[in-house]
């Protein structure tokens, strides 16, 4: 018994639902972005399942141009949580805006 579109729709719903809880919901940095990173596979998984369902290959071109940009924010996003560290000793982010100043 092969899933169809249905179950790979209701799974990355799923996926897609956590990540957002999750991002809602945390207040430590790193959490949110695994939670963000856990969206953006959601949103990977619809673009397979969709390019599988009708052939067509461009929802995979589509899922390099996300992993693309999911690994630039990963690697600016880190750079300046490791900076907020350094200075504050917290990913705590709450303690985000006194970065304002």
């Amino acid at each position: 018994m092969e899933p169809n579109l249905a179950s790979y729709l209701a799974l990355s719903g799923i996926l897609f639902t956590i990540g957002c809880v999750g991002v809602i919901f945390k207040r430590n940095a790193i959490g949110m972005f695994m939670c963000i990173e856990l969206m953006l596979n959601a949103v990977n998984l619809t673009f397979v399942a969709f390019s599988r369902y009708y052939a067509d290959t461009t929802g995979q071109l589509f899922v390099f141009m996300v992993m693309a940009v999911a690994a630039c924010e990963a690697a600016v996003g880190l750079g300046i949580i490791i900076s907020f560290f350094r200075n504050s000793q917290s990913v705590d982010v709450d303690d985000a805006s006194l970065m304002k100043n």
